[in-house]
């Protein structure tokens, strides 16, 4: 029998056999939030859904403001217009397949590719057309491409046989002297002209570069026109940038004189700020802008390759009706690399612009070495001796 100091006392309650205590059961484990991306650092605990944070609808929501500058967000607006409008064939095509478009699945976007294919368009227009839709998709449900542009580049094969790309021609020193020429300098719309001429050449600008400028984007001293290019499209961010174009000693080429001309006429016009480039009636005058685009005051690309061609109609050059402002561009930038220089930095293409080596630099290298120069040279030699 046990002693008294041997039994083990144990406070309990005596209860029902119906009645016992409720079990507590283990909460749910929180589970952890990681991926093959996941970077611990030693002694640091694996994040769960519990540290989430928990988000309100106060945390998604942006003003009307906020909203209208995210629907133009890093794109000029013709882009977001050119965009709205493939993104809509291609929701109407989906509706005709019987297939989702947001967000489409690899399949649906390679069978459009396919379907664009099949019709014959142009690369140029697909690529288009595969960029606006797959910036369309949520970040994490993007199509895969590999396989579009597999069969896009097989296309561009194709198709580069059967349509021959025609680019619109240079405009040489002599094109370019034939067409000023053409500028009455008595007349607002002869000097407007003739400054646009010079000043396309010089700065190698692209027709909207012209058609963007503003007064303030203009600046002339006895040497040179600065231009502040505010957009370019190797600078969509808006960082701006500046191109200077040199005075010519032939008075009727000089970039400096036609910009003071054109400011002076402006002046006259009462014109002291907003766009640089302006829409002129025949008689001179300011043409109204009362029913114009959301462009206002200031002139369309379009509008300059039209004043480009008419000037070029009035010199009779050959397949003038092919000449378009970019023909300024790509004139001078040739007349620069033939000379021994790279137009890369004063037509803003990128550093190392391929673009520039393949129909700039390289054609100009191989034009210094073709074989029938030698030919010429040792024929005057002859003739010499």
């Amino acid at each position: 029998m046990s002693s008294e100091s041997d039994t083990e006392v144990v406070d309990a309650e005596l209860v029902d056999d119906d009645r016992l205590p409720a079990r507590v059961e283990p909460g749910p484990v929180a589970r952890p939030v990681v991926d093959r991306h996941t970077i611990l650092y030693p002694g640091q605990a694996v994040p769960t859904e519990a540290d989430a944070p928990r988000y309100t609808e106060a945390d998604l929501r942006v003003s009307e403001a906020t909203a209208e500058r995210l629907r133009n967000k890093s794109k000029p607006k013709n882009t977001n217009k050119n965009y709205t409008s493939q993104r809509g064939i291609f929701e109407r095509w989906c509706q005709g397949m019987g297939r989702v478009a947001r967000p489409c699945t690899t399949a649906t976007y390679v069978e459009y590719v396919a379907s664009m294919i099949e019709r014959d368009a142009s690369p140029n227009t697909i690529s288009a057309h595969m960029s606006a839709i797959r910036t369309w998709m949520p970040d994490d449900k993007k199509p895969g491409t590999a396989e579009a542009r597999g069969m896009l580049n097989e296309h561009k094969k194709e198709w580069g046989k059967r349509h021959r790309v025609r680019k619109a021609p240079a405009i040489t020193d002599a094109m370019l002297r034939a067409m000023v020429e053409t500028c009455d300098l008595r007349h607002p719309i002869g000097i407007r002209d003739r400054c646009a001429l010079l000043l396309g050449r010089g700065a190698l600008n692209r027709r909207i570069e012209l058609a963007d400028l503003s007064l303030v984007d203009v600046s002339v001293d006895d040497e040179f026109v600065t231009l502040h290019i505010q957009f370019s499209k190797t600078d969509q961010e808006g960082k701006g940038e500046h191109t200077e174009i040199p005075t010519d000693d032939d008075p009727l080429l000089d970039p400096v004189q036609a910009t003071r001309d054109w400011l002076n006429t402006l002046h006259r016009l009462g014109v002291r700020e907003g766009a640089f480039m302006r829409a002129l009636t025949t008689a001179g005058t300011l043409q109204s802008r009362a029913r114009a685009t959301e462009r206002g005051d200031y002139v369309t690309g379009d509008a300059i390759n039209d004043w480009v061609r008419g000037r070029a109609h009035k010199a009779g050059l050959p397949n003038w009706q092919k000449i378009t402002a970019h023909g300024l561009r790509r004139g001078g930038a040739q007349s620069i690399a033939d000379a021994g220089g790279d137009p890369t930095k004063q037509g803003r293409w990128k550093a190392g612009s391929a673009v520039v080596k393949r129909e700039y630099l390289d054609r100009a290298q191989s034009r210094k070495e073709n074989p029938w120069l030698l030919v010429a040279e040792q024929r005057r030699q002859r003739e010499q001796e």
